[in-house]
């Protein structure tokens, strides 16, 4: 892993030139920013845009790059992490906070944005919803990001909604040649947005009706089924959702497709019933923990 400073940008340039995938650190910060608007994005997403100074200098390379919204105690006082060189030093007990994928950053408007799932009792789906231009939060990160260079043969990412913003950078970000497979798994049609996929890349939409989130088995049936990978083409997989829905493909992709560690990615974002969900067990190289001097996780 290459050191903070500069080079990370040199770093990120080899990594994509090379035929592995790897961690790259950048530089944290604590940035203030104001919502500037609050759109929806199909029935499922609300889309937070964030602007003001704070974000000067923002960086975002990674499809997966990701933030932390820091919110106030219960008393009220807000605690935020101080900077410590390139990482953060994070008061003790960590503040309150939520990580969210940075769906899209625009240095020359400086903007960034972020999508969130709305659902009932969530922290950060609570504030977005009722979010106003000028609402002041601050953000934390990225602390790095997840490189894969265009050396595969075929991708597969695969989610629910929550993964839906980190899906769609991924396929943006392809190039125009690749091929693979795209499953998301949503409540219906109205959920379902559109994708500027690759014309070489499946994209699979699954509805799960009146199921509650994170039930049912659509994905774990589907994506199975619905990938054939030839003989002798090297697959990426990228896999995120509720965790439990998501640990039979965890198997699969280890015992049935045999993919090599570096090849693939599978990752709880959340679990039903626990707030602020961590997939210990699985980190992905772009894990964003609080820790007295946060960075991407070694």
């Amino acid at each position: 892993m290459t050191r903070t400073g500069a080079g990370h940008l040199d770093r990120i340039a080899e990594v994509r030139a090379g035929r592995r995938p790897a961690k790259v650190r950048y530089p944290i910060r604590v940035r203030e920013t104001r919502v500037v608007r609050v759109t929806e994005v199909g029935a499922g997403l609300l889309r937070v845009t964030l602007g003001g100074p704070g974000t000067e200098g923002f960086e975002a390379h990674s499809p997966i790059d990701h933030v932390r919204l820091l919110f106030p105690d219960p008393d009220g006082a807000l605690r935020l992490p101080v900077p410590d060189g390139d990482l953060l030093r994070w008061p003790r007990p960590s503040p309150t906070s939520r990580e969210y994928t940075v769906r899209r950053y625009d240095p020359v408007a400086g903007e960034i944005d972020l999508d969130i799932a709305p659902h009932p009792g969530g922290l950060a789906a609570g504030w977005a919803a009722a979010a106003r231009p000028g609402t002041v939060i601050h953000v934390a990160g990225p602390p790095g990001g997840l490189f894969v260079p265009p050396a595969y043969d075929r991708y597969l990412f695969a989610g629910d909604i929550t993964a839906l913003p980190a899906i769609a950078r991924w396929l943006e970000e392809l190039p125009r040649d690749a091929k693979g497979w795209a499953f998301v798994e949503v409540a219906g049609p109205a959920e379902e947005i559109e994708l500027s996929a690759p014309e070489g890349v499946e994209v699979i939409w699954l509805h799960r009706g009146d199921r509650p989130p994170g039930t049912g088995e659509a994905l774990a049936r589907a994506v199975p089924g619905g990938v054939t990978v030839p003989d002798g083409e090297r697959l990426y997989a990228w896999i995120a959702g509720e965790a439990g829905q998501i640990k039979p493909l965890r198997r699969w992709v280890r015992e049935e497709l045999k993919l090599e560690r570096d090849d693939f990615v599978v990752t709880g974002y959340w679990k039903r019933g626990v707030a602020d969900f961590d997939d210990e067990d699985e980190q992905p190289p772009h894990e964003h923990r609080p820790s007295e001097h946060d960075n991407i996780k070694e």
